[in-house]
């Protein structure tokens, strides 16, 4: 299972596109609202959650977290225990944890990316800390997957799925969106 939060003033593509991604690739996701079960995303799109954030309990089901960016959303995920747990989680369990455009700072503030490379929307370089930052639109290091942005939301998935399953099973869901990506 992969959780990807969700919370008031999320850029709703980088929430939605990894959803919708991820469930073509046959992959069980949940989308936990931080704030409630509606949220309401940075361009004022009411979005359903599946769950909301006190109903999530880690377990050996969770496969990996997404974070999304946007603001305020990014500071309203960095702010929820749920969030923290949950990377936390993942953290002391070798799972994978994403993040994109400004959210990849959540990750920096916590100093996981330390000596790792990352990516983030420009201007949030200096948030993360210790980071060897990249200009690539995706990174992986280990078990960390950032993005810079809205644009990169279809690559950004693309790695998630290539990480959990395989880059075969990407790439057949790339093939049928009709799109090109990394």
């Amino acid at each position: 299972m992969v959780c990807v939060f969700i919370a008031n003033g999320t850029e709703e593509i980088e929430a939605l596109t990894p959803v919708d991604f991820l469930r073509r690739s046959g992959i069980e996701v949940v989308t936990v609202g931080v704030g409630g079960l509606t949220v309401k995303g940075a361009h004022d799109i009411a979005i359903g959650c599946d769950i909301a954030e006190k109903d999530l309990e880690p377990d050996d089901r969770l496969e990996a977290v997404i974070l999304p960016g946007g603001m305020p959303g990014t500071l309203n995920l960095e702010s929820s225990d749920a969030v923290n747990r949950a990377v936390d989680y993942c953290v002391e369990n070798g799972k994978l944890i994403c993040a994109i455009c400004a959210a990849p700072s959540i990750l920096g503030h916590k100093g996981l990316l330390e000596g790792r490379e990352a990516c983030c929307f420009p201007g949030f370089e200096g948030e993360l800390r210790g980071a060897n930052v990249s200009e690539r639109f995706v990174c992986r290091d280990e078990q960390y997957i950032t993005a810079k942005g809205m644009g990169s939301a279809l690559s950004f998935s693309h790695a998630i799925v290539s990480a959990l399953r395989d880059k075969k099973t990407a790439d057949r869901v790339r093939d049928s969106l009709q799109v090109s990506v990394d």
